[in-house]
């Protein structure tokens, strides 16, 4: 997959890399056996940032959770120790929980009377400074821009209080008070008896206090986190809002609903601008919407965008301000004969990804994935069937719905693999460099190797054009899923991300965040 071998000319060619040994290494959230999942709690977004240090993700009760990485800040000295320690090697990423905050509520539209769920579609971290953390995040209809950062905790002290008799009014009682309250008669005090005031267990000593201390506010060594919304970016979309990409100039970034890509800059939150339109004059001539879009790794000026055709656009946003004309069109031709009722449905592309290098890009389909080079548009480079045995029951899949679900995809932070989710909470991961036949079914469960099967010998390869293309299918049974079991359509692993530095991969099944590592 990474054009070109760069190596000595007489040197042997190097082989495929070996076949991947995934480990389960974490799981929050895990429920306990016959656990009813709250609708709320269920994931809806995960996403890795680009250091790898911290992972988010977003649920259907509108709640984004944060993880940070901790095996990079403890028990690591100096870089000649990690050398000797050979310590690469056995280390692999480890995450604790670090916060949580609201950043969606249930909203309800007026005018159209609708009502708009809190659920978090998508999260995209944005580029931090001074420490602090920034990160978007949507629903249907609003994104929102956080800044996540520690704050040194503020306490009252020095007041006339003692503290450990200053429990009536709350607040005092949990602050560090310092007191030295004098034995005298001042102010009209009264040496006989205690005087209570505000509440019955705040006592003023015999005597009272000889002067009045204001309280002062100090800051203490205590942080805490604090997630605030720095802005709101609201009503520029008629549709649901699907997908949020940044740009690489850090500036910028798009959102994408079915019919409409609007490119913002993060410090304006009050106009956006229309990029790409697709809606026509008529609505009864509207063939296709847009599914996923997503901004090129590096070249600020280029983003690709799929929709529900299976085709994947490439637009140049120097080409004109309204770009609805595009400088690629990416899909495969159908076969002759092959079309059927269910053709259009599952062709239709749920998620997109660039490559690290934005050489490539990974679509998910209902049935396949499929690997485009961005400089050959005359087909994918390769197509991966992730859960083919489903064909017959493509039938039942309509008439429960399933057949619309959006599967995610991702790719390796090196390329050489791809992983998405199917039913019975499997994901499926392949290897996409030249020559491998790797396709492993993984279970989000402690034991992920539980369902694994041999995959057959060697991938189907079609002669037809000058680049190899490749379609690999993995483990496949008609009817039951890798391991002989019926199949389980209300179990859907949907979402999931790769770490993007090494072979570690999240992934979400129902309120559970499963992390595996190889």
């Amino acid at each position: 997959m990474n054009g070109g071998d760069g190596g000595d000319v007489a040197a042997a060619p190097a082989g495929p890399p070996p076949p991947l040994e995934w480990k389960f290494s974490q799981v929050f959230g895990e429920r306990t056996a016959g656990e009813e999942v709250q609708e709320v709690d269920i994931i809806s977004a995960i996403e890795f940032d680009k250091s790898g240090d911290h992972l988010a993700t977003g649920d259907r009760g509108g709640r984004v959770v944060l993880f940070e990485r901790t095996d990079t800040k403890e028990n690591i000295g100096s870089q000649r120790e990690l050398e000797r320690m050979d310590y690469s090697v056995s280390r692999h990423p480890e995450f604790r929980y670090k916060t949580e905050f609201q950043s969606h509520e249930p909203e309800f539209d007026y005018l159209k009377s609708l009502e708009i769920e809190e659920k978090i579609n998508k999260i995209r971290w944005c580029q931090s400074s001074n420490g602090a953390l920034f990160l978007l995040s949507t629903n249907d209809k609003t994104i929102k821009y956080w800044k996540v950062q520690e704050k040194k905790v503020k306490k009252i002290s020095e007041m006339n209080i003692d503290p450990s008799r200053a429990v009536g009014n709350g607040s005092v009682a949990s602050s560090s008070v310092s007191s030295s309250p004098k034995q005298c008669l001042a102010n009209g005090g009264y040496a006989d008896r205690s005087v209570n005031c505000l509440s019955n267990d705040l006592s003023f000593p015999p005597g009272g206090f000889s002067s009045l201390r204001l309280p002062v506010v100090v800051t203490s060594n205590e942080t805490s986190l604090v997630a605030r919304c720095r802005r709101v970016y609201a009503h520029a979309h008629d549709y649901h809002i699907n997908s949020i990409s940044n740009n690489s100039d850090g500036e910028t970034f798009i959102s994408a609903d079915d019919l409409r890509i609007n490119l913002w800059n993060l410090e304006i939150s009050n106009q956006s601008f229309n990029i790409v339109d697709v809606k026509p004059t008529n609505m009864e001539d509207l063939t296709e919407v847009i599914t996923s879009a997503e901004f090129h790794p590096s070249h600020c000026n280029t983003l690709a965008y799929s929709s529900s055709k299976g085709s994947i656009r490439l637009v140049d946003l120097r080409q004109s301000a309204l770009c609805d004309s595009h400088s690629k069109l990416f899909e495969e031709q159908e076969a002759p004969g092959s079309r059927s009722f269910f053709t259009e449905i599952i062709a239709s592309i749920s998620d997109i990804k660039f490559s690290k290098d934005g050489r490539y890009i990974l679509s998910r389909d209902y049935m396949t994935l499929k690997l485009w080079d961005i400089n050959m548009d005359s087909g994918p480079v390769s197509t991966f069937q992730v859960h083919e045995y489903l064909r017959p029951k493509l039938c039942d899949l309509y008439e429960n719905d399933s057949i619309f679900d959006k599967f995610e995809c991702c790719l390796s932070g090196d390329g050489l693999r791809v992983a998405t989710g199917s039913y019975s909470n499997l994901f499926r991961v392949f290897g996409c460099a030249a020559g491998t036949t790797e396709a492993n079914t993984l279970e989000a469960s402690k034991n992920p190797m539980r369902r694994q099967v041999q995959t057959p010998s060697r991938p189907s390869r079609s002669l037809s054009s000058s680049i190899t293309r490749v379609v690999r299918r993995g483990s496949e049974s008609p009817g039951v899923d890798a391991n002989g079991n019926s199949f389980d359509f209300t179990t859907k692993l949907l979402h999931l991300a790769w770490h993007p530095t090494e072979n570690s991969i999240a992934c979400a099944a129902a309120n559970s965040l499963y992390m595996y590592y190889a």
